[in-house]
């Protein structure tokens, strides 16, 4: 698909999503909170949902776990402006609350709509919920982080959430850069190789989320 026809799907997304009202989410936001960043990245990433600065904002991870996101992308030398920001549900669960699985499944086409217009080498998983819509796993992150998952010719790493590593030991941020690490030594060694993408396959026609 042409890069100018993709941005511009993924601007009707956006708008689809600003008017929807397919579960209760709808009833208690501020704003939807689509994504945020350069809409043909290399590198998407994908967190659980909004919180309160979100929501307010309307853009993805601009608290103090979206200030850590920021540094570890500075740190594999790339900026905010370089990578794409989703989450798996587009409105704040009340009292940042995780996200239940109707609502999931309510929002899960435009996170799939969002891979497929973006069309990303890598998608980072940022955190347990994210992590097991995308790889279809039970076991929690801690157990399938530090790995690079092959994904519909892509590929899925996970990492813990930022919001685990402000509030716990230092062990989680040294998980979280190695992870990092993993997703510019996976860049890296994509860009010497030909790319295997089809981008014209639909994940919705691939049946990622069902």
């Amino acid at each position: 698909m042409p890069e100018t026809e993709a941005v511009r799907e993924l601007e009707l997304l956006a708008g689809q999503a600003s008017v929807c009202k397919a579960c209760g989410l709808a009833d208690t936001r501020t704003n939807v909170v689509f994504g945020d960043g350069n809409p043909q990245a290399d590198v998407m990433f994908v967190g659980e949902g909004p919180g309160r600065n979100e929501d307010l904002q309307g853009v993805p991870f601009v608290g103090a776990a979206g200030q850590l996101l920021n540094r570890l992308l500075v740190e594999i030398g790339l900026e905010r402006s370089d990578v794409y920001i989703a989450n798996v549900v587009k409105c704040r669960p009340p009292g940042n609350r995780d996200p239940r699985p109707d609502e999931i499944v309510a929002c899960k086409s435009y996170l799939a709509g969002q891979i497929r217009l973006i069309d990303p080498t890598v998608v980072m998983t940022l955190g347990n919920f994210a992590t097991k819509l995308l790889l279809r796993e039970e076991r929690g992150i801690t157990r399938l982080r530090g790995r690079a998952y092959p994904w519909w010719n892509r590929t899925v790493i996970p990492t813990f959430h930022p919001a685990a590593a402000l509030r716990g030991a230092a062990s989680v941020l040294a998980s979280m850069q190695e992870d990092f690490a993993l997703v510019k030594a996976t860049l890296d060694h994509r860009a010497g190789t030909p790319s295997e993408r089809d981008s014209e396959r639909s994940v919705e026609q691939l049946g990622l989320f069902r």
